[in-house]
C-alpha cells in the first residue's frame, strides 16, 4: 500500500492500527478517507496476519466530527454515483472482515464517526466522548448505516430520539444504553484498547473468527436457526485445530 494522506496505518505484533488523520479537520470524512479507508479494509480483510483491528482518531478534539458535507452533498450524475458507490461500499466492507475490530473514540463521534464506531465489534469510549447524529437538521438521513446500525446497538426508541432530535448523549449516557462497552479516562483510551487487542490477539484465532462470525451471522436468524449455525461452526472448528 502507498502513503495515504487522511490515514495512518500500521501493524505491530498482529494488531492493526488504522487512525483518521485529518485532526485539523476534526476527522471529517471525506471522499479521499473513504477511498484510503476502503483500500485498508480490503488489505485487512485478506492478511493472515492481522488478528485484530484498531480504529482511533488523531488529535485532542474528534475520533470523527462527521462527513465533509461540501464534499458528500456535492452529487455525481447518477451513474456515477451507483458506479462510486459498487466500487467504494465501506460498509458493507466493514461487515465482511473476519477479525474483530475494536472502535477508541473521543471527543465528537459524530455522524459518520458513529456509524463508524457502530460498524466496529467493541467500542471503547473515553469520558469527553459524545455521540450524535445530525443529519436531519441537515434536510438529509444517514447514509452509513445509521438507521440500522443504532438501533441494533440501543434499541428502537432511543435510536429514533438520536435520529429525529438531534440529542447529543454523553460517554456516560452511551454506555448506560449500550452504546459502547467501556468509557476510560482520555489518557487511558488507546492503552486500554490495545490490552483488549492484546488478550483477543493472544487466543487461537480460528476460535476468535469463528465466534465472531457465529454472532454476526446469528443475529439475523431464529434462535433454531441460530443454535444449528453454532453447532456446525464449532464442528468445523474441531476439525481444523
Amino acid at each position: 500500500m502507498g502513503a495515504f494522506k487522511t490515514l495512518t496505518y500500521e501493524i505491530r505484533d498482529g494488531i492493526a492500527f488504522l487512525m483518521l488523520n485529518r485532526p485539523k479537520a476534526l476527522n471529517t470524512y471525506n471522499i479521499q478517507m473513504r477511498d484510503e479507508m476502503y483500500e485498508i479494509l480490503c488489505a485487512v480483510k485478506d492478511d493472515q496476519d492481522v488478528k485484530v483491528l484498531i480504529i482511533k482518531g488523531n488529535g485532542e478534539k474528534a475520533f470523527c466530527a462527521g462527513a465533509d458535507l461540501s464534499e458528500f452533498l456535492t452529487a455525481p450524475p447518477p451513474v456515477a454515483a451507483r458506479k462510486i458507490r459498487f466500487e467504494r461500499d465501506i460498509w458493507g466492507l466493514f461487515l465482511e472482515i473476519p477479525q474483530p475490530i475494536i472502535a477508541a473514540v473521543h471527543g465528537y463521534v459524530l455522524g459518520s464517526g458513529i456509524e463508524i464506531a457502530l460498524c466496529c465489534d467493541i467500542r471503547i469510549a473515553s469520558d469527553d466522548a459524545k455521540f450524535g447524529l445530525p443529519e436531519a437538521g441537515l434536510g438529509i438521513i444517514p447514509a452509513a448505516g445509521g438507521t440500522q446500525t443504532l438501533p441494533r446497538a440501543v434499541g428502537r426508541a432511543l435510536a429514533l430520539e438520536m435520529l429525529l432530535t438531534n440529542r447529543w448523549i454523553t460517554a456516560p449516557e452511551a454506555y448506560n444504553m449500550r452504546l459502547v462497552n467501556q468509557v476510560v479516562p482520555r489518557d487511558k483510551l488507546f492503552e486500554t484498547a490495545e490490552e483488549m487487542a492484546e488478550k483477543i490477539a493472544s487466543y487461537n484465532q480460528l476460535a476468535v473468527k469463528f465466534a465472531k462470525q457465529a454472532v454476526m451471522r446469528g443475529m439475523d436468524l431464529s434462535l433454531s436457526e441460530g443454535l444449528y449455525l453454532e453447532k456446525g461452526l464449532a464442528s468445523q472448528l474441531r476439525a481444523m485445530t
